[in-house]
């Protein structure tokens, strides 16, 4: 016999039940009634989220391109974000600043980044 045909325990459906109809008093001039009944407004994350403008399509460019340059360059992530984000001397500030904010800046931190790898030679 089939145990699923007939089941011990059939599931109950139940009917929706409406909500109470509120008394004509209530509703005529309770506004923080209305306000209190109103929904929660949902959280948002704007909180956290600065409002910031993203990077010109050229500074984007050139810090990727910087950072592909040190990362193969130089043998690994770590060392090519210690360089990247520390202050150089040399340069002047943060290479990754630089090579961002304008091409010749681009150039000055390729070249320095291209003096310090591994299989270089300085004098």
């Amino acid at each position: 016999m089939n145990s699923r045909a007939n089941p011990v325990n059939p599931p109950v459906r139940k009917a929706p039940v409406a909500a109470p109809a509120k008394p004509a008093s209530a509703a005529a001039g309770a506004d923080a009634a209305s306000d209190a009944d109103a929904p929660a407004r949902a959280r948002t994350n704007n909180y956290f989220r600065k409002n910031r403008t993203p990077l010109a399509r050229d500074d984007a460019k050139r810090q990727g391109d910087i950072s592909q340059l040190a990362f193969l360059t130089m043998g690994g992530r770590d060392a090519a974000v210690e360089f990247l984000n520390s202050e150089n001397a040399a340069l002047g500030g943060r290479p990754l600043a630089l090579a961002t904010a304008s091409a010749e800046g681009y150039e000055q931190v390729a070249a320095a980044i291209r003096a310090l790898a591994p299989g270089t030679e300085t004098s």
